[in-house]
C-alpha cells in the first residue's frame, strides 16, 4: 500500500581528500540508489523506495499553464513512498552473478518510470488530469526500441555498409566499436545541452551529493550535502559507458566467427542481457573499491562524462533529494542490512 505526505517547502579531478579545498569523501558504498525526475528525486533502499517532488504553486499552473524549462517549482515537497520486495529476494537463481545485474536493471527501469510518472503528474493542475498508464507503457517501449536501435543495431548496420571493403573481421570490430562509442558520446553531449533537461541534471547532482553525504555518515542537511562532489562512481551515466566498453569484449568474438549481417543484428539484441549483467558487476566492483588507485583510474572516464549529465544543485533542490532519502530511512536502515538482504543490490546512484 502506498502512502503520500506533504511537507513544507567522487571526486573527478577536484583536489584529493586531505588537500586544501578538497571535498568530503564517502566512507563506503551503501545499498542506496536513486534517480533524478521532474523537479524531484527518487531514492531506493532495500525494502522501500520513495520519490520526493517539489510541486508548483497554484499560481504557477493557473489556467493550465505549464512551467518553463528553467523555471523552478515553488510549492511544497510531495513525498510518495512504497514498500519494495526485490525480485532477487524471491528466487535464489536471480541472485547469481550477471543474472542479478540484469534483474537489477529491469527492476530499476520499472521503478524509474514509475517515479517519473509520479513526478510528471505532480506538475499538473487538477483540471489537467493525470498521464495514463498506457501512455507510460508506450513511452517505455519506445525508449527501449530507440536505445537498442541507436546504440547496438545502428553501429553494426553502418559498419556493414562498407564491410566488403574491410580486410578482416578484426577491422570490422574496431570500426563498429568506434562508431558505437562515438554515437554514445554524441548523444550524451546533445542531451546535455537541452534546455528542458537542465533542472533534471541539477536534481541528478543533488541525488549524488545526498547519497555521498549519507555514505560519509554526516547528518543529512542541504548545507552538508552541498560540500560533496556531484559525481558518483555508481552513476547510471558511468554505467552506460561501461556498457559500451563491455559490449566490445562480448561482441568481438561473435563478429569474428559470425560476420553475416543477420547474425550481427540478432546477436546484438540477444547479447544485451549479458552485456548489462557484466556491466553491473563492474559498476558494483568500482563502488566497493573506490579507495583503490586502480579503481579510481578506471572510473575516471565515467566520472568525467557525468559532468555532462549533472549540474550543481541549489539548497532547495538538495532539500527535495534529502526528503526522498529520509522517507526511505524512516522505514529502514540500509547500514544495518544483512549480507543476504544486500544480495543483488546492484543499484545505480
Amino acid at each position: 500500500m502506498s502512502e503520500s505526505a506533504r511537507i513544507s517547502s567522487t571526486n573527478g579531478g577536484e583536489p584529493a581528500a586531505g588537500e586544501p579545498g578538497a571535498e568530503p569523501q564517502p566512507r563506503g558504498d551503501a545499498p542506496i540508489g536513486g534517480q533524478a525526475v521532474l523537479e524531484g528525486v527518487m531514492m531506493r533502499g532495500i525494502s522501500t523506495w520513495a520519490v520526493a517532488v517539489r510541486a508548483p504553486t497554484p499560481e504557477q499552473i493557473e489556467g493550465g499553464r505549464e512551467l518553463q524549462p528553467e523555471e523552478a517549482a515553488l510549492g511544497e515537497i510531495e513525498i510518495h513512498s512504497e514498500p519494495l520486495v526485490s525480485w532477487t529476494r524471491r528466487h535464489r537463481a536471480l541472485r547469481l552473478p550477471i543474472i542479478r545485474g540484469v534483474v537489477a536493471l529491469v527492476e530499476s527501469m520499472k521503478l524509474g518510470f514509475r517515479a517519473l510518472a509520479i513526478s510528471a503528474n505532480a506538475q499538473l493542475s487538477d483540471d489537467q488530469g493525470e498521464i495514463g498508464g498506457k501512455t507510460w507503457a508506450g513511452t517505455v517501449a519506445a525508449s527501449l526500441i530507440f536505445g537498442i536501435g541507436l546504440f547496438f543495431l545502428l553501429p553494426a548496420g553502418l559498419t556493414s555498409l562498407f564491410g566488403d571493403a574491410l580486410p578482416n573481421s578484426l577491422v570490422f570490430v574496431v570500426i563498429e566499436k568506434v562508431i558505437r562509442i562515438g554515437i554514445f558520446l554524441a548523444y550524451i553531449l546533445l542531451i546535455s545541452r537541452m534546455r528542458d533537461l537542465q533542472r533534471v541534471f541539477e536534481y541528478h547532482g543533488a541525488e549524488h551529493k545526498t547519497i555521498s553525504c549519507y555514505e560519509a555518515g554526516l547528518p543529512l542537511s542541504p548545507e552538508n550535502a552541498q560540500g560533496f562532489s556531484r559525481l558518483h562512481p555508481r552513476c547510471g551515466t558511468s554505467f552506460l559507458l561501461i556498457v559500451m566498453i563491455v559490449a566490445i569484449v562480448v561482441f568481438a568474438p561473435v563478429t569474428y566467427l559470425l560476420p553475416e549481417w543477420y547474425w550481427l543484428f540478432s546477436t546484438r539484441v540477444i547479447g544485451i542481457p549479458l552485456v548489462a549483467g557484466l556491466s553491473f558487476e563492474v559498476l558494483k566492483l568500482f563502488g566497493r573499491k573506490r579507495d583503490k588507485a586502480w579503481a579510481r583510474a578506471l572510473m575516471w572516464p565515467g566520472l568525467q562524462l557525468q559532468r555532462l549529465t549533472t549540474r550543481e544543485p541549489d539548497l532547495d533542490q538538495l532539500a527535495v533529494s534529502i526528503a526522498a532519502l529520509e522517507a526511505v530511512l524512516a522505514v529502514e536502515d540500509p547500514a544495518e542490512a544483512s549480507e543476504e538482504d544486500k544480495v543483488g543490490m546492484e543499484v545505480v546512484a
